[in-house]
């Protein structure tokens, strides 16, 4: 399994490569493809064991959201992601949304999860304040700094 040290340090040399694309595979055979896409890699899962039970978007309704060029224009800060990986809004697909517009937050509270690498990954709040905008949807891929909320 690759860490979250091992990706990061893989996305910079990539960045910094004049490649277009980049397939790793390890020992137990777990497949990482890593494809230039408008300039920005990006982190595409192709395999996963049958056994895992992960959720998709499909089945978890998704959070109503904000396009990132209209949280722009919002007076609050950005809370980004930390990591490449799939932005998750709740714990499992049977349970509410961690935060929504207009929820009132705390420092360190949970606002979602990004799964990296088989790996769920829990973004916590910087800041006390309440959400003005959730940025991304459920299920979507996510890159290192891209906008996931606004909170003010």
């Amino acid at each position: 399994m690759y860490s979250v040290e091992d990706i990061k340090e893989l996305l910079s040399a990539f960045d910094a490569s004049k490649a277009t694309s980049l397939e790793l595979r390890n020992e137990k055979g777990e497949l990482l493809k890593i494809t230039q896409k408008n300039e920005a890699a990006a982190f595409v899962p192709l395999e996963a064991p049958a056994a895992e039970q992960a959720f998709t978007a499909k089945q978890q309704p998704a959070a109503p959201f904000i396009h990132e060029e209209e949280a722009q224009q919002d007076d609050g800060t950005p809370i980004t992601s930390p990591m490449v990986g799939v932005f998750y809004a709740a714990p499992s697909p049977d349970k509410e949304p961690y935060v929504s517009v207009g929820s009132k937050v705390n420092k360190g509270d949970v606002l979602c999860l990004i799964e990296a690498m088989k790996l769920m990954n829990e973004v916590t709040a910087e800041k006390s304040g309440e959400i003005t905008a959730v940025c991304t949807e459920n299920g979507q891929v996510v890159e290192y700094g891209q906008k996931l909320f606004m909170i003010k």
